[in-house]
């Protein structure tokens, strides 16, 4: 894993893999005592670089201890977003424009119907240990699903919360179709967190055709949304739960 305490993106893989993960602490509370992490929702569609500039100006405030934590929950117009891992071949069709971002990762989808969550914590304060961080936002993203009777899952060998689809042909290798509802990018500076999730709600899934989603080629995974697998949900409700879970995981908003 490359060093975050100055600047780094961070891989979404860097969440260990079974049986390493089930004895790993992902606690990421904060400490008694601290302010609330302040809790932001956007209406509409936001710019991808206003987000971007946001972002960054709260994360270096919250190092200079001058402004709280935040999450940031948005919505994008279309577009694509390349990590530092992408490969110039997993742009199969540009049809969107295409962000060049800081964050770890490859190739990943934002528009609108899926609820991007930025992520703006102070790990020195909570916990300087970007893997259990990491497993902290897929334990956020796999409380949020339960909230709606889905299994979500992670995966050794993929980056994203996935779910198991028997209702897809198996694979020629007898396994269950599988498809990724959640995907997980972060960047740390000066131990402070920044970009996050995005969990697809009700997006245009045809979208993700113009892109290898996180460098994942096999067909046999897909991509699926709360509304693809049956859940008839609207934004506003999704945000709730999303808030709900959060506070389980990470500690009280405002």
């Amino acid at each position: 894993m490359q060093n975050s305490v100055l600047d780094a993106p961070i891989p979404a893989a860097a969440c260990p893999v079974a049986p390493e993960r089930g004895s790993l602490s992902h606690l990421m509370q904060a400490p008694a005592g601290a302010p609330p992490v302040e809790w932001i929702v956007s209406e509409g569609l936001t710019a991808y670089d206003d987000a971007i500039s946001f972002m960054e100006q709260r994360a270096d405030a919250i190092a200079a201890g001058t402004a709280p934590e935040c999450v940031w929950l948005v919505e994008h117009p279309p577009l694509y977003t390349a990590g530092t891992s992408s490969k110039d071949g997993d742009l199969i069709d540009a049809r969107f424009p295409v962000h060049h971002t800081g964050r770890g990762g490859q190739y990943t989808y934002h528009g609108p119907g899926q609820r991007v969550g930025y992520a703006m914590l102070d790990l020195r304060r909570r916990r300087p240990d970007i893997r259990a961080y990491v497993c902290s936002l897929e334990d956020w993203i796999i409380a949020t699903l339960a909230a709606y009777n889905i299994r979500g899952e992670r995966r050794a060998d993929r980056v994203g919360v996935w779910v198991q689809r028997p209702d897809k042909p198996r694979g020629f290798d007898g396994a269950m179709a599988e498809d990724k509802i959640a995907a997980i990018g972060i960047r740390v500076r000066r131990w402070v967190t920044f970009h996050g999730i995005s969990l697809n709600v009700e997006p245009d899934l045809s979208h993700f055709s113009g892109i290898v989603p996180c460098g994942i080629s096999n067909a046999h995974y897909g991509v699926t949304s709360l509304v693809d697998l049956g859940i008839p949900v609207t934004m506003p409700e999704v945000d709730s739960v999303m808030r709900r879970t959060f506070e389980t995981v990470f500690g009280p908003t405002a």
